[in-house]
């Protein structure tokens, strides 16, 4: 190179230094506020209130935030498809919504009269346009069982994410308040029908499909009042590490998500025991129960294929008592 031309590089250099120094400088985006955790969502005692089992959750007082408003996807399920039971409200309608938003559609089972929730969910997403198959039915029916996941496979097209969410929970002071009917409903529903559920899944499942069972606090630290349901939570922590170890070889991962305190239907449906509502979730570190709507990027992560690591794991969300 001459001396001319190594002037005529140091000169352009120089030009497009200047330019860069007088161009102006792009607008950052606006820091996205981070609520009080503590705050984000109502610390208000719940007002005492009973519905028949198993509630809806349109009729309590205050109605669970599922995240109907606040959840904003950004295409991380786009085109898989998702089975949730219990998808009419609470943390699975939670779900139900962040699967949806993230492109994903979705079968919803929940028990016939929760028709009203269920409708209430399917009519927001098709709205967006989402497609959103409704399977009623009775989860202690083994039959039934297996015939919403080929149902859900057929319609959707397709299955890769199940969902086993739907739960029975009734509070009692003492053992001797168990009857045999509650106890037989109880491991129908929150144990069985996860078992059949899964069964029936797996043969239709494809490697990077994964399974995402809802546990409790109760899988770690049981409540007194909640005998017979922690009993089936514990159950669940095991069937779900167990299983994840089954699947592994196949590319098929199994996680859960175990929950404190959380305003759900259960709680109004013979969850607390009477006169013990307003005392729901106060005792937390946050002093306050969990919303629905704080799980929906939980259960979205576990959903993730981007997450293909993560296996036989659960994730707890309990405000801050450190359980899980």
């Amino acid at each position: 190179m001459t001396d001319a031309s190594r002037r005529d590089v140091l000169k352009g250099s120089a030009v497009a230094g200047a330019g860069l120094a007088a161009a102006p400088v792009l607008a950052q985006p606006a820091r996205r506020p981070t609520p009080d955790p503590k705050t984000a969502y109502t610390s208000q005692p719940f007002p005492e209130q009973r519905q028949k089992w198993p509630a809806l959750q349109r009729d309590m007082q205050p109605v669970p935030d599922c995240g109907e408003r606040s959840y904003r996807g950004s295409g991380r399920l786009q085109g898989m498809k998702a089975l949730v039971t219990g998808g009419d409200s609470g943390i699975g309608r939670a779900a139900v919504i962040a699967f949806a938003r993230e492109g994903a559609d979705v079968a919803i089972n929940y028990f016939p009269t929760e028709e009203p929730d269920a409708q209430d969910i399917a009519k927001l997403l098709r709205a967006e346009g989402r497609k959103i198959v409704l399977i009623p039915g009775d989860l202690t029916n083994a039959k039934f069982c297996a015939d919403l996941v080929t149902r859900a496979n057929r319609e959707l097209g397709g299955l890769d994410i199940v969902v086993n969410n739907a739960a029975y929970q009734q509070s009692k002071a003492s053992i001797d308040e168990i009857t045999p009917e509650q106890f037989d409903r109880t491991m129908k529903t929150n144990v069985y029908a996860m078992f059949h559920i899964c069964k029936a899944a797996v043969p239709l499942l494809k490697p990077g499909a994964t399974i995402i069972n809802t546990l409790s606090v109760n899988s770690y630290n049981p409540g007194e009042e909640l005998l017979d349901y922690a009993t089936t939570k514990g159950a669940q922590l095991i069937f779900t590490k167990g299983l994840a170890k089954q699947l592994g070889s196949r590319g098929i991962r199994v996680n859960g998500v175990a929950p404190g305190p959380v305003w759900t239907p259960l709680q109004v449906a013979g969850g607390q025991l009477p006169g013990k509502m307003g005392e729901f979730g106060q005792d937390t570190p946050l002093g306050r129960a969990g919303q629905p709507a704080e799980f929906g990027a939980i259960w979205v992560a576990l959903a993730d294929p981007t997450t293909s690591f993560t296996s036989g794991s659960v994730f707890g969300a309990n405000g801050g008592t450190g359980v899980v």
